[in-house]
């Protein structure tokens, strides 16, 4: 029976091009999923977008000696076309700036201020003395005053997991300039989460099947909720819909406010364009569909916790209950997917320190199926792991190159010069058939993985697959066979039958090259369907155009099972799959590559 899957992926904030440790959380095993998701026949509606409101973006515009839509609007081209690149099938990848994504934050908004979940209160809040503009919390770090963490943002320690405001901060300081902020009193709305307290660790207390980091991160969400605040004193992003607040030019909404909102607005976006307004209902008010959402897990705090909790509130599910909001009863998460950070010599990536791989400099060199594949097998999946160009170059060449790209290779070569098509398996032996009966059970095993959003564990089983295939031609050695062609053609079956087995296991790591495997084996039409970057104009703002992702995914044929391959299908002589790297990159990475160095 199909299921209607929401996969929700972390926005990327568009404030400068994205880098290989932010696709490692966010982007990749998303994708991996959702593709195994529509190959099983489970209807998958995948959003996301860029981030585009906030303090970060206006001090990027400002370094640019652009307008802050200036800026959002060159990124948001950037970012798509590297997630184009990547073959990330989003169904909709939009952005925050849309007439359409305001309207549903505001409509979500006033219907947690009906319920009584969203309280004003006089606060402080933290100005830069030489630019007089407000400073966001995660724009201020010091001391964590818990934990004694040097590195504690203004909202959060990272490191001990408990929630702070600016003012808690020992020796507080702006990462913009370092300069010391000052604090003054300023009015602002605030999101009453003591009042979910009992609600949300009910539904917390039954998430018993999340990864075992996230489980580890929300037991203390619960414990200290305090009042936070979901409007700042910034001239860019959506404005508060209220008497007094919507005509004051330095109140928005929090950036982290409405981009969490994000997921539910993109999918409306997503149904108006497809001419049928309601058709997101299917995802979000359908008690049997199921919602992944995907991130880094520096973003768990408001996928477990607040937004759960803004959910619950336009419900009239939080502890003092409340009207059903506008869009009526939506979902809450399933599953919260997220994955640790992708370092280099222990660090984290990062554009300000000079430690990062952009995205799409590593899809010009190496294209995209080798990244896909190496955060798929080596990625932060549970544990925060190093990229190393040693580790890189020796999965491509031993792993995609000779394993698997050699078995595509000599199974479709031998079988095309000797037949020039599918031979028939008219001599069949006992090999044959356990060959086939271990590739059959491996849909059951790397299916079971991929539903756990398991990937390591995934790919493994399918490349367990490609190793017993080469270890059989090996064994049968078909290449000795001209003078018993009948046992020649069935191991030469039995190989490209699991071929095309091993094929349909990888394709939700290896989208663009399963695609090349099909047609080598004769297939036509799109096996595994790529998005596409589209223009498209703004469905609410007059004049205004948009870049989004999109793409028709129900054309592809590839589906989670071994179909057999058809005896007689014309083959023609096959490229070489990968193309294996240099071992002296493994030193010294490309020239355009950060110099590894401890820090």
């Amino acid at each position: 029976m199909s299921t209607p899957v929401l996969t929700a992926v972390a926005w990327p904030y568009a404030n400068g091009p994205r880098h290989i440790g932010h696709v490692s959380g966010f982007g990749v095993p998303s994708d991996v999923f959702s593709r195994y998701q529509r190959m099983i026949g489970n209807r998958v509606l995948m959003v996301s977008g860029t981030d585009e409101h906030g303090t970060p973006i206006t001090v990027q515009a400002d370094n640019e000696g652009l307008t802050p839509q200036q800026t959002v609007d060159k990124y948001a081209l950037q970012i798509g076309s590297d997630l184009q690149g990547l073959g990330l099938s989003y169904d909709l990848f939009t952005r925050t700036t849309t007439g359409n994504h305001a309207d549903v934050v505001q409509q979500i908004f006033l219907s947690l201020y009906r319920n009584g979940y969203v309280v004003p209160r006089t606060t402080t809040g933290a100005i830069s003395p030489s630019t007089g503009r407000t400073l966001p919390d995660r724009y201020i770090e010091g001391t964590c005053p818990i934990c004694g963490y040097d590195g504690a943002r203004g909202d959060q320690c990272d490191n001990c997991g408990n929630q702070l405001d600016p003012t808690d901060l020992i020796n507080p300081r702006s990462r913009v300039n370092g300069e010391k902020p000052e604090f003054v009193e300023t009015e602002h709305l605030f999101l009453d989460l003591p009042a979910f307290t009992d609600t949300l660790g009910k539904w917390l207390s039954t998430r018993t099947d999340w990864r075992p980091n996230v489980l580890k991160f929300t037991k203390n969400l619960v414990d200290d909720m305090r009042p936070r605040a979901i409007t700042r004193d910034l001239d860019w992003g959506v404005k508060v819909p209220l008497d007094g607040w919507r005509d004051q030019p330095l109140k928005r909404f929090y950036v982290w406010f409405d981009a969490v909102i994000g997921y539910f607005s993109a999918s409306v976006e997503w149904a108006r364009r497809s001419g049928n307004p309601d058709a997101w209902q299917e995802w979000w008010t359908n008690p049997d569909a199921r919602g992944y959402y995907f991130m880094g897990k520096d973003n768990i705090t408001f996928h477990a916790q607040i937004w759960p909790a803004l959910l619950l509130g336009h419900n009239g599910a939080g502890d003092r209950g409340g009207e059903i909001g506008t869009y009526g009863t939506l979902n809450l998460p399933d599953e919260i997917v997220s994955s640790e950070f992708l370092t280099m010599s222990g660090s984290k990536f990062s554009t300000s320190r000079g430690t990062v791989i952009y995205v799409h400099d590593f899809l010009r060199e190496f294209g995209p199926d080798t990244l896909r594949y190496f955060i798929s097998v080596a990625g932060p999946e549970t544990q925060d792991t190093d990229f190393t160009w040693d580790e890189f170059v020796r999965r491509t060449n031993f792993e995609l190159a000779n394993e698997w790209g050699n078995l595509v290779n000599r199974s479709i070569s031998m079988a095309h010069k000797n037949n020039g098509a599918i031979p028939a398996p008219t001599k069949p032996a006992a090999a044959d058939e356990e060959l086939k009966a271990l590739s059959r059970k491996a849909f059951e095993t790397a299916g079971g993985h991929l539903q756990r959003s398991r990937f390591k564990l995934a790919a493994a089983e399918a490349m367990r697959v490609v190793t017993a295939a080469n270890r059989y031609l090996s064994d049968q050695e078909p290449w000795k066979l001209k003078e018993d062609p009948e046992r020649r053609d069935a191991v030469l079956h039995t190989a490209l039958q699991v071929v095309s087995d091993a094929n349909t296991l990888l394709t939700p790591f290896l989208p663009h090259s399963a695609q090349k495997v099909h047609e080598a084996l004769g297939g036509t039409g799109v096996w595994a369907a790529q998005p596409e970057l589209q223009e498209v104009e703004d469905l609410d703002i007059a004049g205004r155009t948009n870049p989004i992702l999109t793409g028709d995914y129900a054309r592809e044929q590839a589906r989670w099972e071994s179909t057999p391959i058809e005896v007689g299908r014309p083959l023609a002589k096959p490229s070489p799959l990968f193309a294996k790297l240099d071992p002296k990159l493994g030193e010294t990475g490309p020239e355009w590559a950060p110099i590894e160095s401890a820090e």
